[in-house]
C-alpha cells in the first residue's frame, strides 16, 4: 500500500516520471494529513478543565476524523488502481472488430471508474474541511493553526480530487454519466468555495 510507503519513499515514487501515483493519489493524501490535524486539535482540547463544554463534540470529531483518515490512505492505493485500470485498458489488442469493441468498452469502464474514485475523494476532503472549520472554531486556540493548515490542505486536496474527475471525464462517451458528475462535482466546488470564506474568516492568527 501507498500509505505504508515511508515519506521519502512515497515521495520519490512520485517524482520518478510514472503515471502513479499521481496527483488523485497525493489529493487523497493531503486530505489524511489534514484529517489528522483536526484530530489533533480535537485531542488538545478535549479532556482539559478550560475546554470542558466542548468535549463531547471534540470526541466526535476525532472519532469522525479517524474514520475518515482511514478511509483517505486506502484512497491512495483506489486511485492508483483506477487510473492503471485505465492504461491496462489501453493496452489490449485491437486487432479484430471484436477486440476493438472490448477494447473500447474497456476503456470507457475504466476511465468512469477514473472519475468516481477522486470524486468520493473530494466529498470526503470536503468533510475534513468541515471537520478542520470546527477545529479551528471551538477548538482549543493555542492549536488554531493547526486546524487552520489542516482545513487548507482539505481545500487543496478537494480542488485536486476535482482536476482529475474533470481530466477523465474529458474521455466518457456516456453523456448522462458525464453530466451527472460533472453536476456534482460542481456542487462540491461552491460548497468548497463557501466552506473556505467562513473557515478562513474565523481564523484570528
Amino acid at each position: 500500500m501507498l500509505a505504508d510507503l515511508t515519506v521519502s519513499e512515497l515521495l520519490e515514487k512520485t517524482a520518478a516520471g510514472t503515471p502513479v501515483p499521481g496527483g488523485g493519489s497525493l489529493s487523497a493524501m493531503a486530505a489524511a494529513v489534514g484529517v489528522a490535524l483536526a484530530q489533533m486539535v480535537a485531542g488538545l482540547t478535549a479532556g482539559r478543565k478550560t475546554f470542558a463544554a466542548v468535549a463531547p463534540e471534540m470526541n466526535e470529531l476525532a472519532e469522525k476524523a479517524r474514520r475518515l483518515r482511514t478511509d483517505l490512505l486506502a484512497d491512495m492505493d483506489r486511485d492508483a488502481a483506477a487510473y492503471t485500470a485505465v492504461m491496462e485498458a489501453f493496452r489490449l489488442p485491437r486487432e479484430t472488430a471484436e477486440e476493438k469493441s472490448h477494447r473500447t468498452e474497456a476503456i470507457q469502464q475504466a476511465t468512469r471508474e477514473a472519475a468516481r474514485v477522486p470524486l468520493a475523494v473530494a466529498e470526503k476532503a470536503l468533510d475534513v474541511m468541515m471537520l478542520a472549520g470546527t477545529a479551528v472554531t471551538k477548538g482549543n486556540p493555542n492549536a488554531m493553526s493547526d486546524g487552520a493548515v489542516g482545513a487548507m490542505l482539505a481545500r487543496a486536496a478537494l480542488q485536486g480530487a476535482l482536476f482529475n474527475v474533470k481530466i477523465n471525464l474529458r474521455d466518457i462517451r456516456d453523456e448522462a454519466f458525464t453530466t451527472r458528475l460533472s453536476a456534482e462535482a460542481e456542487a462540491l466546488d461552491t460548497r468548497a468555495r463557501a466552506l473556505e470564506t467562513t473557515i478562513l474568516s474565523h481564523i484570528t492568527l
